[in-house]
């Protein structure tokens, strides 16, 4: 009789337990058929670029566009430079995706000097390169021997002198145009002491030089305006197109195209137009 006993309990045991698997499986069905809809569903992925920039304008054209950019599955994080050498390192080093700050002759002797290849992805703004005195209002009050300082890397010091040269103020050597350097220099009438500095410094020695010729980008995060502060500044067909640039590989990312085409869009030229009143011009 126990043997009954057990053996009816036993086959008890085994309905009970087959009977709750049965329950489970629709569950596990469901999970299954709830995973293979939602993977079937397409939410495409937010891209983050981190792009270096120069805080003005540069940054603040970036934050223009982020919002555009949000909206197409591109998240933008900027991190500001204050100098021209990290921007291009960090590039090249592969911790920022791009960066925003130079024109394409400083970008080609960058490359030149280091042995790197990081490439133009597209062109955006011009920022015509102006002459500034705290001491003087016209550039024909300038006095022998004046004190002239000028950016310290050569790109931005030949179209320093250039842009001199073509003022009067002095006379390079025949065929140099915007690669000179001090060295060159033909003719000095006015005896100008000019010294290099370091771009992002000039602002910061306008009071102790009587001429500072200041990238307009440093000269705006100064609080200086190009169109009614420099003493003479170049003109808007000006070759130093400021540029987008990335590495070989990314240049042609879906999402850098996307900045890329953001940064020439209409808007952006008519926010160039209506925050900086000509002191930076649209190059497209």
């Amino acid at each position: 009789m126990k043997k009954t006993s057990y053996a009816i309990v036993t086959i008890m045991l085994m309905f009970a337990l087959a009977a709750c698997g049965q329950e489970k499986a629709p569950e596990n069905n469901n999970n299954g058929a709830a995973v293979n809809q939602g993977a079937g569903e397409e939410t495409p992925e937010e891209v983050t670029l981190k792009v270096g920039a120069s805080p003005v304008p540069h940054a603040k054209i970036l934050e223009y566009v982020k919002p555009m950019l949000k909206e197409q599955g591109v998240n933008l994080e900027i991190i500001e430079f204050n100098d021209y050498v990290q921007p291009n390192t960090q590039l090249y080093e592969k911790q920022i995706d791009a960066n925003f700050f130079q024109h394409t002759p400083y970008l080609d002797q960058f490359n030149s000097d280091k042995g790197y290849d990081l490439v133009n992805v597209a062109g955006v703004h011009i920022e015509p390169f102006g002459a500034y005195s705290k001491k003087i209002t016209k550039i024909e009050d300038l006095k022998e021997g004046a004190k002239v300082v000028i950016p310290n890397d050569p790109s931005n010091g030949g179209r320093a002198l250039a842009l001199m040269a073509e003022n009067d103020l002095l006379t390079l050597k025949e065929g140099v145009g915007v690669n000179g350097t001090v060295a060159d220099i033909a003719d000095n009438p006015k005896k100008l002491d000019i010294t290099e500095v370091e771009a992002a410094t000039l602002p910061r020695v306008l009071d102790e030089v009587d001429l500072a010729l200041i990238n307009t980008n440093y000269a705006l995060e100064a609080g200086l305006v190009p169109t009614t502060d420099a003493l003479f500044i170049e003109g808007s067909d000006s070759p130093y197109v400021n540029i987008l640039v990335s590495r070989p590989d990314n240049k042609d990312s879906e999402a850098m195209q996307k900045l890329a085409a953001a940064l020439r869009s209409p808007e952006v030229k008519l926010f160039i137009e209506e925050e900086y009143k000509g002191a930076i011009v649209a190059a497209f």
